[in-house]
């Protein structure tokens, strides 16, 4: 492994955090907090710093419970995180994930309906969300969470999903804050 040309490359592209594996609760809070420290030690503005972390959290949750839905084992329940900071400054939190190709296309789709909205709509949209009544058997999936961070993110939310064999797919979601 050449650590030397990895650490360039994340150098190069900003990246502030990065973890790939099998993702559990205490990791994603203990990555979480080394996420905060850093954000404190880079002096980011207060509002800024908890939409990063709270993205960072929606995502790497949604990761969790969906593996976890899908009894996935810790191969395939692994998560591709990455938090980097742009030259403007604004940072980009990136998430990435096995999923079954349906559940992806549903959630590219989700995610490419909420591009056009503005901060108004997406306002509108979530509190409307909130109002749904919720069943208990079914999984929303691409509900309140994925709003809330559309709505923390000063770009539309980019989603990637990359085609892999036994109809699986690796899907990617970048927020912009």
């Amino acid at each position: 492994m050449d650590l030397l040309s990895m650490r360039e490359r994340y150098e190069h592209e900003r990246i502030m955090l990065c973890f790939n594996g099998p993702i559990s609760h205490s990791l994603i809070e203990e990555i979480g907090k080394a996420l905060r420290n850093y954000l404190d030690t880079q002096q980011a503005a207060p509002s800024a710093a908890m939409d990063v972390f709270a993205v960072y959290i929606e995502m790497t949750q949604n990761i969790r419970h969906y593996a976890r839905r899908q009894g996935y084992d810790d191969t395939l329940a692994a998560a591709t995180v990455a938090v980097a900071r742009s030259v403007q400054g604004h940072y980009q939190v990136s998430a990435g994930n096995l999923v079954e190709q349906a559940d992806g296309e549903r959630l590219v789709a989700a995610i490419e309906a909420l591009a056009p909205l503005d901060k108004l709509a997406l306002k509108q949209a979530y509190k409307q969300q909130l109002r749904r009544p919720r069943e208990a058997s079914v999984h929303a999936g691409a509900g309140l969470g994925l709003l809330d961070m559309a709505r923390k993110s000063s770009r539309p939310l980019q989603a990637v999903l990359q085609p892999l064999p036994n109809q699986r797919s690796f899907f990617s979601l970048t927020a912009t804050i």
